[in-house]
């Protein structure tokens, strides 16, 4: 998994910042997360939560809302408007630059603010939200001792989370200005909704109520005793989990294939120097190199010569035992080498032989077999078709293409 700072235009003309966490090798879908109210992207939950996606294959960016953060901007000059307008912004961006979002995650009122900016992102496919409440006016019990002030005087500095912020009247006015739950009764598109039944700043009423006036299909999920900001490793890793295996169903999306038959593609993913992906058919694997000089991604070119004589050698002698029906039950081989390949790497532009590159494979049969019959499957091992590749049966081509 590798993590990738990026900034991108928001719904107010300011750079936001934000993190793109993707997974290793080609992307299955991508995902987009709304931060709680005047939280940012890197909280506990958030950061969690994303990176067990990418470990799920799915790429997610999470981004600070104008004026929070690490972004640009006045938060006084915001409000809920601008903060769905700034969901769609960052939809905008990902589809422009990599793939539109079809998995919109928000906690609390980015939750609220999910719901809403699903219906300007055509290609979400579902909508999760943590601790959401089920209406905007509900954000204002965080600031309610200067409510009067606020309308009063139209601003009133407060303190949220021991930060200082300034909110302007036209902050209060606007969350008039929208409908939670009849977002929820119109969205849609598949909806998950999580909370705590302890949670203390969001009562777990409103889940109810969102979860009430939306239409199937629907999900709820108790977070149980978690708190409202989803701190302890525990539950983040609980909701995460949870969450990652409901998005199956809607967001699932065809490995990148090889489809040509009998040819694997395979290409460096960006991820260090030297991890790469291969693609055969509809699998994929990493391959990388072992530490230090690689990540330790996957296995080496070498360990993937090696598996391929040890795969090979076990499905050769499964073969010949069910023609001969010898009671074999398992069939192990491990298959040693003593070379290291990104030493050899180092020497291959210097015109240089070294030593050959040398396979020592142990074979075990689990099986009511006398000796003779042992000896016969040893003779047989040595004729599986990438053995004799490897001892010279083998030409190969190259060209430089594109």
């Amino acid at each position: 998994m590798a993590t990738e700072r990026i900034t991108f235009k928001g719904s107010l003309g300011e750079d936001l910042a934000a993190r793109l966490e993707m997974p290793r090798g080609t992307p299955r879908a991508f995902a987009l997360f709304a931060h709680c109210f005047s939280c940012s992207k890197d909280i506990f939950a958030a950061s969690k939560i994303s990176r067990q996606l990418a470990d799920d294959g799915i790429a997610v960016l999470r981004f600070d809302f104008t004026g929070l953060g690490h972004s640009d901007g006045d938060f006084a000059n915001t409000n809920f408007s601008s903060n769905v307008a700034d969901l769609v912004a960052a939809a905008n961006f990902m589809r422009e630059t990599f793939e539109a979002p079809k998995l919109l995650i928000g906690h609390s009122f980015g939750g609220a603010a999910v719901l809403l900016a699903a219906h300007e992102v055509p290609e979400c496919k579902a909508v999760v939200t943590l601790g959401a409440p089920a209406d905007t006016d509900h954000v204002t019990q965080n600031f309610a001792d200067h409510l009067d002030q606020i309308e009063r005087d139209g601003v009133a500095g407060v303190t949220l989370g021991g930060r200082p912020f300034t909110i302007k009247k036209q902050f209060v006015d606007d969350l008039t200005n929208h409908e939670v739950t009849k977002a929820a009764a119109s969205l849609k598109r598949a909806l998950l909704i999580m909370h705590a039944p302890l949670d203390e700043q969001v009562s777990v009423e409103n889940a109810s109520q969102l979860f009430v006036t939306a239409k199937h299909p629907k999900s709820f999920v108790s977070l149980d005793s978690a708190d409202h900001l989803i701190t302890r490793p525990e539950d983040a890793t609980y909701a995460a989990n949870v969450l990652c295996a409901w998005a199956e169903r809607y967001i699932e999306a065809p490995r990148q294939s090889n489809a040509e038959p009998k040819t694997v593609l395979v290409r460096e993913t960006g991820n260090g120097k030297w991890e790469n992906i291969g693609l055969s058919g509809n699998h994929e694997i990493i391959g990388d190199q072992p530490r230090p000089a690689g990540k330790d991604g996957g296995p080496s070119p070498y360990d993937f010569v090696a598996m391929g004589l040890g795969l090979c050698t076990n499905q050769t002698l499964r073969m010949y035992a069910g023609h001969k029906k010898y009671a074999v039950k398992r069939i192990s081989t491990t298959v040693h080498y003593d070379k290291a390949h990104v030493d050899d790497c180092e020497d291959c532009a210097k015109d240089k032989h070294g030593k050959a590159l040398v396979f020592d494979r142990q074979i075990e049969i689990d099986g009511d077999l006398d000796p003779e019959t042992r000896q016969r499957m040893l003779e047989i091992a040595d004729k599986c078709p990438v053995h004799e590749a490897l001892e010279g049966k083998t030409q190969i081509r190259t060209k430089l293409v594109g």
